[in-house]
């Protein structure tokens, strides 16, 4: 389906990055991962990637906290392949305090990973696209950029930013054959959500399965977690012919969460 196509996924070295990464090989796209980790491991994920479904995939380490930096990763990817069809905002951090006690500095970083970084991204992406006439933009937002939680004003100030981004995005690449959307996941079991899980186990001396019943119980009426794997499906979904009329909305894969 996306064979000749070349995806961007930001944050994609663990997590749901991830997910999407392998579910774009599948569908044949040639991939550009981005995040931190350790090196051989990276290494080995984007040998097994390529080898498991004959794509070329490239790494390239660019700080998404840092504009000139996201626009460079747009650039170089131009540069070596010569097109950019898909790109996947995905690269995120959480902190939580109340309003009160929020570091200022963890504000600021919260903001320019998860907001600031799209609106660069896209911004260098978008001529490319529209001299192709095809590019799908994809931002991985959250149920908290439709809803919000105690605790989390910069991710989830950042979250409903990244929704408005979209619709932005949405209206002025109309027709153009350009789209963009959100995808916002509910609870997904990632190792940000399984720190989650084991600091609420550890708070409440329950176990790991407790704790994650209790975490799910409060928010997700499916009782179930999201996959990495089921958000690249939604995201391959939104690269597809059948997705060309869907643009500047959001699909939320969240266990009934937001139609509370």
């Amino acid at each position: 389906m996306l064979k000749g196509k070349v995806a961007i996924v930001t944050g994609s070295t663990s997590g749901i990055g991830l997910g999407i990464v392998r579910e774009l090989a599948r569908a044949g796209a040639d991939l550009v991962l981005n995040g931190f980790g350790d090196v051989g491991e990276i290494e080995a994920i984007r040998r097994g990637i390529e080898r498991d479904h004959d794509v070329r995939a490239v790494y390239d380490g660019a700080d998404m906290s840092k504009g000139e930096a996201v626009r460079g990763l747009i650039a170089a990817t131009v540069e070596k392949f010569g097109r950019l069809d898909i790109l996947v905002n995905n690269a995120g951090i959480q902190f939580t305090a109340p309003v009160e006690e929020f570091p200022a500095a963890k504000w600021d970083a919260i903001l320019s990973i998860n907001l600031s970084a799209a609106f660069h991204g896209i911004a260098a992406a978008v001529p490319q696209m529209r001299k192709q006439r095809w590019g799908r933009i994809v931002n991985i937002a959250s149920t908290h950029g439709l809803v919000a939680s105690t605790h989390k004003a910069a991710y989830v100030a950042a979250k409903h930013g990244l929704v408005g981004l979209t619709k932005v995005v949405g209206l002025e690449t109309a027709g153009s054959g350009v789209t963009c959307n959100a995808v916002c996941p509910g609870w997904v079991r990632t190792p940000l959500v399984e720190k989650q899980i084991g600091d609420i186990a550890a708070q409440r001396g329950i176990s790991q399965k407790e704790a994650s019943e209790e975490l799910l119980a409060e928010k997700q009426p499916s009782l179930q977690f999201a996959s990495p794997e089921q958000l690249g499906g939604t995201v391959a979904f939104l690269c597809s012919g059948a997705a060309d009329q869907i643009t500047g909305t959001t699909i939320s894969v969240d266990g009934g969460w937001t139609a509370r």
